[in-house]
């Protein structure tokens, strides 16, 4: 997995080129500091993964990763950052992230998010989905958890991961039409309006549990 990092920071491109580099599956091809120097990494070395910090000094990550899209760049964008709020990870997810992380994480959840991502899955820090969720609120009565099945647990956790019916058809071994019930039966049970507020429900109660392949 080949990743570019854009960053004014220097110890953070620091510690985050030693981090991917250590896992031996990513390789870093460049770093950037700012708009210009971004773009032209991007353009020249082509990466499947782009981390690229909210902002960069007096300029807009978010601006960015749209001027790259529009110049038609191909590379999958991951913000991160430490802004927690509402705004910005909502402007992150309208221009089409593929992941919003946040500085304070450990760094294997930056890791697995990166793989997460490279395998064509979306990735939203839960301490950010968390907060979503509080602010929103959500129904957060223990009881309406356990009034599920067990198949429509597994259909929360699926919706927790951010997958689509179809992919959650091929999972659980299930017809999409049967998913797509079962998506109704737990947003009834939950008092959920759609797949967003699921998804900050079952991230928020701790349901989606990852594991960390060596």
């Amino acid at each position: 997995m080949r990743l570019v990092i854009i960053d004014n920071h220097p110890l953070i491109r620091r510690g985050l080129v030693s981090l991917f580099s250590y896992s031996g599956i990513m390789e870093v091809l460049g770093e950037a500091t700012n708009r210009k120097e971004a773009i032209n990494l991007l353009q020249t070395v082509k990466p499947d993964i782009a981390i690229v910090d909210l902002r960069l000094g007096d300029e807009s990550g978010i601006e960015l990763i749209k001027e790259a899209i529009d110049l038609g760049i191909a590379s999958k964008f991951v913000i991160l950052t430490s802004s927690t709020t509402e705004e910005d990870f909502r402007k992150a997810k309208e221009i089409g992230v593929a992941g919003y992380l946040l500085k304070e994480a450990l760094p294997e959840e930056l890791l697995h998010a990166v793989q997460m991502i490279g395998k064509g899955r979306k990735y939203y820090d839960p301490t950010v989905l968390d907060l979503m969720m509080k602010e929103k609120n959500l129904p957060d009565k223990p009881s309406h958890v356990e009034q599920l099945t067990p198949k429509e647990m597994e259909i929360l956790i699926e919706l927790g991961k951010g997958h689509s019916n179809k992919e959650i058809s091929k999972t659980l071994y299930i017809t999409e039409f049967t998913v797509k019930k079962h998506v109704s039966q737990v947003f009834a049970k939950l008092g959920l309006a759609d797949r967003t507020q699921a998804a900050l429900y079952a991230n928020a109660k701790g349901l989606v549990k990852y594991v960390i392949n060596s």
